[in-house]
This record gives C-alpha cells, structure tokens and sequence, in this order.
C-alpha cells in the first residue's frame, strides 16, 4: 500500500485499541474500591495507630485532598491496559503481520504463546511474596513509633514489583529467540553461566524495591532455573540446525553461491559476411571498438 494508506490504517488500528482501554477504564472507574483494596491487600492493616506501635501493622490513608481522584484514575487506567491488552495487542498485531515473513511470523506466534505465561508467572509470583516483604520493611520501624503509608505510594510499590517480576522473567525468552535466529550460541550461553548467576542477583538485588532478601531471592532463583532451561533448549536447537546443515538446503531455500572472480578468456575475432566485408569494417564492425 502507498504510505498514505499505511498512516490511514495505523490510524484506525490506534482509534480501536483506544476506544477499548476507555471502554475498560469507564467500567474499572465502576469497581476502584475493589481493585484499590486488592492492591493493597498484602499490607497488614491495624484497626487504629495504638496497634500500629512497632511496624507489626500500618494504617492505609489519603494524604491529600486529591488522592482519592488520582489513584482512581491510575487504578482504572491500569486495569483498562491489562483487560484490554487481548484487543490493543491483536491491533498491533494486524498492523505489523502483512509485512512478516512466513517463519517470522511462527516465531512471533511461539513467543507470544510463551511470553504471557512468563509475565504472567512473574506477576502471581511477585503479588505471593509482598506479604513477606512488607512485613519485613514494616518490622524495621522502632518501637514508639507508627506506619500511616499513601495508598498511592502502596499502589506504586505493588504495581512496581509486579513490572519487575514479570519483565525478569522473559529473560530466558529473549535468549531463545536470539538463538533461534542465529545471533547466540547455546555453548557461548553456557560459558556465561558464572557471570549471568552473579548478574541475576545483582540484578534481583537492585530492582527489587524491597531491601529484604526474601524478594532477592524470589526473583532471582526462578530467573536462574529459568536460564539453564534456555541453555538446554539453545543445545539442542544447536544440534538440530547443524545435523539440517549437514544435510544441505531443504526445498525452498536457495544454496550457496561461489562468487569468487575468474578471469575472461581471451576475445575471439568474429568473421565477417561477406556482405559485411569492406575496407570500413574490422572483423565485421564498423570500427575498432
């Protein structure tokens, strides 16, 4: 199609994935409170602040007079994007498939069929764990001394450990997918083993919000099983591309070329016609060249 087309469609592709995230969030707006104490479920909650003494609770409050509106619409806003992911997603989808190629397009459908269970993993996974790492920040706090915290500061945290667990855990998928393009080895991922262990609890050590190690901990352990199933299936894969090779190219690609020069043979003189013979011409032409 000419650009002017392409802009048409990517237009009306935007329209459709925005009009379902409104959608979503107009119904969300409906069930905030619900959502909002979901979200805010893994912090033990005190019934006043005399219990709160020590950090073995918080109290759970609005600190400003707009809190309540902000945190709504951020709260509905993020569940419009996750319900309506499936819609959005597919016009994403739609937009980009025309100019795939037929194996680009099997690899984009077994990384989608993998990636969303990974984030999915990591999200249940990271809302399993808050509870153990709320209590152990809350715990920190002296005796004498009470915890009120910002439900939209708890709401940040939440949806941050969230993000980062289930982003962590297509790290092993993208290692997969640069091997099955030929970019990484699985023998040069399995020579990174030491470096990547050390990386990944650096990593877990850092992006974790938390300063406890249990959420360290929780996100590096499964990230690093995760990353020798990718190196066995990267050895694997390996081995099959090469016993293929070895076999020469299947029906539909095309072989090697040798384009290495070779010299011209010598230029052999072209006879005349006889009607063509006459003192103008040499060797049938009409001039030297």
């Amino acid at each position: 199609m000419p650009l002017v087309e392409h802009l048409r469609e990517l237009r009306n592709r935007l329209a459709k994935a925005v009009v379902a995230i409104v959608v979503v969030m107009i119904v969300a707006a409906f069930y905030s409170e619900q959502l909002m104490q979901f979200l805010a479920e893994p912090v033990p909650k005190c019934e006043d602040l005399a219990n709160s003494d020590g950090g073995n609770c918080a109290i759970v409050s609005f600190n400003t007079l707009t809190s309540p509106f902000t945190t709504t619409i951020k709260v509905s806003l993020m569940a419009g994007l996750i319900v309506s992911s499936p819609v959005w997603l597919y016009q994403l989808w739609a937009f980009v498939a025309p100019g795939l190629h037929k194996h680009e397009k099997k690899y984009t459908y077994y990384f989608v069929s993998a990636a969303v269970p990974l984030f999915v993993g990591g999200a249940y996974l990271s809302y399993v764990i808050l509870p153990v790492s709320i209590k152990v920040l809350l715990s920190l706090t002296p005796g004498g001394s009470a915890n009120i915290l910002s439900l939209d500061e708890v709401l940040d945290f939440t949806i941050r450990m969230v993000l980062v667990f289930g982003l962590a855990f297509e790290l092993p998928l993208l290692l997969i997918m640069l091997n099955l393009v030929g970019i990484v080895s699985g023998r040069r991922m399995m020579g990174w083993w030491r470096g990547v262990v050390m990386g990944v609890f650096v990593f877990g050590a850092v992006a974790t919000p938390t300063t406890d190690p249990v959420g360290m901990i929780a996100l590096s352990g499964p990230i690093v099983v995760l990353y020798f199933v990718a190196v066995a299936f990267s050895l694997l894969n390996d081995k099959r591309r090469a016993r293929r090779e070895s076999q020469g190219p299947a029906d539909d690609e095309a072989s090697e070329l040798d384009l290495t020069p070779e010299d011209i043979d010598p230029v052999e003189p072209v006879a005349a016609l006889p009607e063509q013979a006459s003192k103008d011409r040499v060797n049938g032409y009409d001039d030297v060249t």
